[in-house]
């Protein structure tokens, strides 16, 4: 190995182990949300009967993996040891294909600095601000350009084609809806990256994995996991896309829109299918008022958190509206278009949270850089203005965005403070005992991947709030509490038992809620003595 592909090798592999070890030790690692800690809590057995080796509308095979080792070794963080070295390598693809971007226009030098700047305006977020969803976007979409660019310059295009496929089925097991979206995302920069039929080669290869996935897991879905995954699609269109508004005309219909705003979702005899045929309908103020508000909000969102890309985005676009003679813009603009056709839409249509805009925002600009580093580019006149006025911007936008990457932490280092200290406490008064809670999940975010927050041993928590409730293994849970799957009569039984607990949030419309869905809907009046409410801590 010769000194320029070994500072090659170098750059690829260490950049990103440097990116991650510094988010460690410096600003910390969060989650995003409370969906990731869920997801450790099933598959730890905590709160489901036993260790859920099957997730069913996620990490498929990687579920039985993780719950296998919780199992064996339940004080190792596997599921943040496994995630964030999923992250470190869709990183160093995405850092191997910028790499020979750069490399005719740039020296040894320049490059190690272009692609650290890089790293750190684009791929900070995604190891400080953590969600599960953000690994599968960004390893499909790395996985497909990596794959498109070196089968353009390899005689081996066989293993190289190979390599992408299996790296992109390890993104779809995780979410199989966020890797497709990566790929939808990198097609077109990947296409171009190998030449047109190399490069759409690859492209179909990643798609032929994804149908052929999700073939195999509509024959083998059990009935209970087909419902699951109908209702949350039908939860998802009224609360997070806001596609749908209620009309109930019954007062449980009344009660069952409520739970579902609420997300209380696991009694069937409340929140069914036919729940949401009867109780909701279409917005019909969807295009007047909706829509325009959420196009507001992802504008706002995309302004305030992801001004670096954009700028990067701005930059590029100069770069080629100066550099091409009219007729070779036109691949350019479909490119640029579609880009932001896809933002809008799922803005407008479905919701574009963070977890999402981020690793969306990095492979469009990876691809945007593909499209148009790929041409030749003589550069504009006035080089040297340009530069001295390039780096001045780079170096405002850098110390704008330290800035708010240390604020942010600031913020969830306090409430990662909080929360820890909160669990500590509740299960400080559970001692082992039973416990149903409402709300608990709001001290679920901004944990560490790699804390242990829950203590191992006693019984299993059964939560009434999240898309959880919809897993199949609740009911299993409650027979085995129980000695019935029925959420309402489960929890008559356990009101009668002295030794279980109910949590109740402080205040809020969850507490609310909870009370009048236990006594109005169950029938029970929970004893004051076994309520559970932990009072705001500010560490």
């Amino acid at each position: 190995m010769n000194h320029e592909a070994r500072a090659s090798w170098l750059r690829i592999w260490g950049l990103p182990l440097g990116l991650l070890l510094l988010v460690a030790l410096g600003p910390g690692c969060y989650y995003e949300t409370n969906d990731d800690f869920v997801i450790t809590l099933l598959l730890r057995g905590r709160t489901a009967a036993a260790p859920v080796a099957n997730l069913h509308l996620y990490f498929h095979g990687w579920a039985w993996l993780l719950a296998a080792l919780y199992q064996h070794w339940p004080a190792v963080p596997w599921y943040g040891l496994l995630l964030y070295a999923l992250l470190y390598l869709s990183l160093v693809l995405l850092t191997a294909v910028l790499e020979a971007l750069l490399r005719p226009h740039l020296g040894g030098r320049a490059r190690t600095a272009t692609l650290a700047g890089f790293l750190l305006l684009a791929g900070l977020e995604h190891a400080m601000w953590f969600n599960y969803v953000r690994v599968p976007l960004l390893l499909a979409g790395g996985a497909v350009l990596f794959a498109a660019q070196r089968v353009g310059g390899s005689r081996r295009s066989g293993g190289v084609l190979l390599l992408g496929a299996a790296l992109f089925a390890l993104a779809w097991a995780i979410r199989p809806s966020a890797a497709v979206l990566g790929l939808v995302v990198v097609a077109p920069a990947a296409a171009g990256l190998a030449g047109w039929r190399r490069g759409w080669l690859a492209v179909a290869l990643a798609a032929g994995v994804a149908l052929a996935g999700g073939g195999v897991l509509h024959l083998g879905r059990s009935p209970e996991a087909a419902r699951y995954r109908q209702l949350d699609v039908l939860k998802s269109n009224v609360n997070d896309y806001q596609l749908y508004a209620p009309r109930p005309r019954t007062a449980p219909d009344s009660l069952g829109v409520r739970a579902v705003e609420q997300w209380v979702l696991g009694d069937s005899t409340l929140v069914n299918e036919a729940l949401f045929a009867r109780a909701f309908q279409l917005d019909p103020n969807f295009l007047r008022r909706t829509a325009p508000a959420k196009l507001q909000a992802a504008a706002t969102q995309l302004l305030r958190n992801y001004f670096p890309l954009l700028l990067l985005h701005a930059w590029l676009a100069w770069v080629a509206l100066a550099a091409w003679p009219l007729q070779k813009r036109r691949g350019w603009w479909v490119y640029v278009l579609g880009a932001g056709l896809l933002l809008i839409g799922l803005g407008v249509v479905l919701k574009l949270p963070p977890r999402l805009a981020g690793p969306l925002l990095t492979l469009l600009a990876v691809g945007h850089a593909a499209v148009v580093l790929q041409a030749p580019l003589p550069w504009p006149p006035r080089r040297h203005l340009g530069r001295r006025l390039g780096l001045g911007i780079a170096l405002l936008v850098a110390g704008l965005y330290g800035y708010k990457v240390l604020h942010r932490s600031r913020v969830l280092a306090a409430e990662q403070a909080r929360h820890t200290q909160q669990l500590t406490l509740l299960q400080q008064q559970l001692r082992g005992r039973p416990l149903v809670a409402v709300g608990l999940e709001e001290q679920f975010k901004s944990l560490s991947p790699f804390g242990q927050y829950v203590a191992e041993g006693g019984a299993p928590w059964l939560l009434l709030v999240g898309w959880n409730t919809l897993d199949p293994s609740q009911p299993r849970l409650r027979q085995q509490l129980t000695g019935t799957r029925s959420q309402p009569e489960a929890l008559r039984r356990l009101a009668q038992r002295p030794e279980a607990l109910l949590y109740l949030p402080p205040s809020g419309e969850a507490k609310a809620f909870g009370r009048y869905y236990l006594q109005h809907w169950v029938g029970v009046s929970w004893p004051s003595g076994r309520v559970v409410s932990l009072s705001p801590i500010h560490p």
